[in-house]
């Protein structure tokens, strides 16, 4: 089991819901990233979901596409990202997600992305634009590597999908809790989130997208074993708010999913 698997069924056996924290890496500055998973560790994230910025993120909404295009200015770049991975992996054990797209993996070379990944110390990969039928391209050599591949399932797809997407996954499945793309407003469906965790019983499942306070946290945490933030992050270090202050609102998510 990877630490990521390990992390979520001992949480779930415990009772605790998980917290997972999107950050771009090369924001705000190049070199930012093992500074900024320190202190969202320290704050109580359970999992770290590192975005690999890409110059099309179709999946992105406008504060993570401008974080996306800020961090390529800055000069980062796949290497770049796995030197951070390495750094945050010496002091840390914390769950480590790469979340990107397809291109610039394949420039890199998928079979040496994906095991130079583990090797700096990733524990699992999203793909948001392969759809089911294109994921037997990467699975193999994803689990030679050792990593968990993490497939989305969204208000759009039905109950046998679900089911395929939860057999094809590893580490968690990915619940979107709306359509569109990531910094909207949460849209609580109740009956389309009871539908999926009803569905997905191989998979821990861990449902994104609208999540920007303690109340988002709460309202979805019946739904799912924990949740995904990621634009209200980006948000905060957009907005240039000191760590501390960060720091006390991951805390604050945490204690959200516990009400």
């Amino acid at each position: 089991m990877t630490r990521l698997s390990t992390t979520l069924q001992k949480n779930i056996a415990a009772g605790e819901k998980s917290l997972a924290l999107f950050v771009t890496a090369g924001y705000p500055e190049k070199n930012s990233l093992p500074a900024i998973a320190s202190m969202l560790e320290k704050g109580g994230a359970d999992i770290l979901e590192i975005g690999m910025p890409f110059s099309d993120p179709l999946a992105d909404g406008p504060v993570i596409q401008e974080c996306s295009h800020k961090a390529l200015q800055n000069g980062v770049s796949l290497h770049t990202i796995l030197e951070d991975v390495r750094t945050i992996r010496s002091a840390s054990k914390i769950p480590i997600v790469l979340m990107g797209y397809v291109n610039p993996i394949l420039t890199y070379g998928s079979k040496s992305f994906f095991t130079h990944a583990a090797e700096a110390g990733a524990d699992g990969i999203i793909l948001p634009e392969l759809p089911l039928e294109e994921t037997e391209r990467f699975c193999g050599e994803i689990a030679d590597a050792g990593l968990n591949q993490i497939l989305l399932v969204t208000p759009t797809t039905n109950v046998e999908r679900i089911r395929r997407i939860d057999a094809a996954s590893t580490g968690f499945v990915y619940c979107v809790s709306s359509t569109g793309v990531t910094g909207g407003k949460i849209q609580l469906a109740a009956d389309y989130l009871t539908l999926v965790r009803s569905e997905v019983r191989r998979n821990p499942l861990l449902v994104g997208f609208g999540i920007s306070d303690p109340s988002d946290a709460a309202a979805l945490a019946p739904f799912a074993d924990g949740v995904i933030v990621g634009s209200a992050l980006m948000r905060k270090l957009k907005e240039r708010l000191d760590y501390e202050v960060i720091g006390k609102w991951v805390q604050a998510l945490k204690e959200g999913l516990k009400a």
